[in-house]
């Protein structure tokens, strides 16, 4: 134990830490007590998953507030997800026991009389999602100097979940306009396990203020790392080999299987099921995810934690850091999306000192004679290997980088604002907006014609003295609850049983329609359509999951693919690979030979139909597919332009010759076009939540600028093909 940092806590912390017989402080520990108590500074903890973080950045500031109370809520804790709101809402309760701190959790699922208690008496700890937040700053103006006028810190847990993201920009709106309110900046601590470019972090969590971010610099621990690729040619209506894989390495473990998208989960957890159900096996699997009702997702989180085998299949709601105790093994299906997410997955396991253990499990559908060499490749499998060497060899994690742009989010807090204030002239609501750190960038001149685009759409008003009110068709979109979220959530409908909730579909199916949810099968047998509630029983066998996928729509960086070709076209091997891994990459290597994708970038599949491999990230292929769209066509005839993101296209000619094409494609290098020239005038890309009410001109520039770059597609050095 660092006896002097001990020594300077406060004695219930001490007790604490005496009755859980801590040996010694962590680094992380000892690291923010220093910068907490012997600093002013804003504070960013990046360390590796069950590193103490929490504890880390909560020990000195309980200290502080035990020292000296403030007047009002001393701590804000704002975290993405409410699961981890209770999860920390109970380690922070079983910490302050002996304590004069209380703590509040704060969000959808918590009762009115647990938040009346705050109100009533507001001190202590605020534990929030940024939804609720702004629901406060809604309905609780006049409050908030009561609530927060004292405010000593703000911890922003796994801020790269909120970096880069409108979310993200929210919570930095709103903690400027309380400080705003309050005339009072707390000092902020951001708390991450997977950040690339600590300098861009420490730009986002110091943003609006002028106080300076310190982050120690944490050793890594040396934790062990088991580790197995494999692949399975899945078939329609035969994918026994890869369940019965899942299966087994699941079975007799605490397992955490995490998908792309919510219909995998289901579908995993129902085959699981049915299997152990044959050998007569008990059941210990769940489905974890945003459909699931809070009840069902917090029965799969206490099995995790119990004494027994628990399998869960989930998404990224058990990607944050909730304690799931000693969880044995994590299952991947398929490759995940980015470096980051391969290392929070991970991290899940490997706790208390055990060795982390992951099994990534790739799947495709099985070429044949006529499929095309795109599709032959296993982009899934080249994925996986790459997001795994890019952090072995270089311990690379992708940049988080802010959007310019946020017109949508303009939006939402123009209406806030005013909301709160009730009336304001132009030139108030401007300075106030555009104040905000995320909105700073946006010229006067846009907010102008945002404000009068407004009053024409009757979301403002304004009144005989020129002042600025919401308009009747803008209360009633303030007055909705969806209202206090910046991101897209679309009207689902709640399942019950006679047991309860279940969960939500998105979907209105008829009567007898059955569906999997919570990975189970239930028969519809009545429906409620005003009230949104359909009314279930359970039945035997499988069926499809029931609401549109909310996968797939990640962006993947550049140096993915530059990794996965080159996973393509070395002849390394690597020791995690098993038998069915091994093998496939044996033969798409093989086919690369073949093919001289080494040389090659343009291949020809036909006469006249050419396969084009970028080798680019999400953006780039964006951007490369908009420049041959919007500028190649109208030099060279090109009958059509398909493809898969961000991984091939497939150009089919007319009159023009492969020559023409590659002599247009290299060109792109000596352009003068512009992002912004690649956006058709009658466009009005609506990609955010409240896109629908900004003017086209608007949309356009925040795309090109966001979701375009020539910059990335120059970037990768592209070989002469030659024919």
């Amino acid at each position: 134990m660092t006896v002097n940092w001990y020594n300077r806590l406060s004695p219930f912390l001490q007790e604490y830490i005496y009755r859980n017989n801590w040996q010694e402080f962590r680094q992380v520990q000892g690291e923010a007590c220093q910068v907490i108590f012997e600093t002013n500074a804003h504070l960013l903890l990046a360390a590796g998953t069950a590193s103490g973080k929490t504890e880390a950045a909560f020990l000195p500031i309980l200290t502080l507030l035990e020292e000296n109370p403030p007047n009002t809520v001393g701590v804000l804790y704002i975290s993405p997800i409410k699961a981890l709101i209770n999860d920390q809402f109970q380690r922070l309760s079983e910490i302050l026991q002996q304590s004069h701190t209380p703590v509040y959790a704060w969000h959808g699922d918590v009762s009115s009389t647990h938040k009346h208690r705050l109100l009533r008496d507001p001190k202590g700890i605020l534990q929030i999602t940024p939804e609720s937040l702004e629901s406060l700053l809604i309905n609780q103006p006049n409050e908030i100097p009561r609530l927060l006028g004292d405010l000593r810190f703000v911890v922003i847990d796994e801020i790269h979940a909120f970096m880069g993201s409108e979310r993200g920009s929210q919570i930095l709106c709103q903690l400027a306009r309380i400080a705003r309110i309050t005339s009072n900046i707390p000092r902020r601590i951001g708390l991450s396990a997977t950040l690339g470019d600590y300098s861009l972090a420490e730009t986002w969590l110091q943003s609006g203020t002028e106080i300076p971010v310190i982050t120690p610099k944490i050793e890594k621990g040396g934790k062990q790392v088991r580790l197995a690729v494999e692949h399975f040619y899945n078939h329609p209506d035969d994918r026994d080999a890869e369940f019965s894989y899942i299966y087994n390495n699941s079975q007799g473990t605490k397992c955490l299987i995490f998908t792309n998208n919510r219909s995998e989960s289901e579908e995993i957890i129902t085959n699981l099921r049915s299997q152990a159900a044959r050998e007569g096996l008990p059941d210990v699997y769940h489905v974890h995810h945003g459909s699931i009702s809070a009840m069902l997702r917090e029965d799969a989180e206490s099995a995790m934690r119990g004494e027994t085998p628990a399998v869960i299949a989930a998404t990224v709601t058990l990607e944050m850091g909730i304690d799931l105790g000693q969880l044995e093994r994590v299952i991947q299906m398929n490759a995940p999306f980015s470096v980051s997410s391969f290392l929070q997955r991970l991290g899940r396991t490997g706790r208390r000192g055990s060795s982390a253990d992951m099994r990534i499990v790739c799947t495709e559908s099985e070429p044949n004679l006529e499929t095309i060499l795109p599709e032959r490749l296993p982009w899934d499998l080249l994925r996986a290997i790459a997001i795994i060497q890019l952090y072995l060899e270089e311990r690379w994690i992708e940049p988080i980088t802010p959007l310019t742009y946020s017109y949508s989010l303009l939006y939402h807090q123009t209406l806030s604002i005013l909301t709160a204030e009730g009336e304001l002239s132009p030139s108030e609501l401007a300075e106030i907006v555009l104040s905000l750190p995320p909105l700073a960038t946006i010229p006067q001149e846009d907010f102008r014609q945002l404000l009068h685009y407004l009053i024409s759409l009757d979301h403002l008003q304004l009144t005989a003295k020129g002042n600025l009110i919401l308009g009747i068709t803008g209360e009633k979109i303030v007055r909705n609850f969806r209202f206090y979220a910046v991101f897209s959530g679309n009207a689902e409908y709640k399942v019950r049983n006679e047991s309860g909730e279940i969960g939500t579909i998105a979907i209105l199916p008829t009567v007898g329609t059955q569906f999997t949810l919570a990975g189970r099968t239930w028969e519809v047998i009545d429906i409620e359509a005003k009230r949104n509630l359909i009314f279930v029983k359970p039945i035997k066998g499988n069926a499809n999951s029931f609401w549109r996928s909310r996968g797939g729509g990640e962006n993947i960086h550049t140096k993915v693919l530059q990794r996965m070709q080159q996973v393509l076209l070395e002849a390394k091997e690597y020791p995690y690979l098993l038998t069915g891994a091994k093998e496939r990459l044996k033969v798409a290597r093989q086919l690369a030979k073949l093919e001289n994708l080494e040389q090659n970038y343009l291949i020809p599949l036909d006469e006249k139909t050419y396969c084009l491999f970028p080798w680019l990230g999400t953006i780039g292929y964006r951007t490369l597919e908009r420049y041959l769209n919007q500028c190649v066509r109208t030099h060279i005839d090109i009958r059509s332009i398909k493809g898969k993101s961000p991984y091939f296209f497939l150009i089919k000619l007319g009159d023009a010759t492969a020559e023409e094409l590659l002599l247009a494609l290299q060109a792109i290098k000596t352009s003068k076009i512009t992002e912004i020239d690649l956006i058709d005038s009658v466009e009005a890309p609506q990609l955010c939540q409240y896109d629908r009410f900004i003017p086209p001109n608007l949309l356009r520039k925040a795309f090109a600028k966001n979701y375009l770059d020539f910059e990335e597609v120059n970037s990768v050095d592209q070989k002469d093909t030659k024919f």
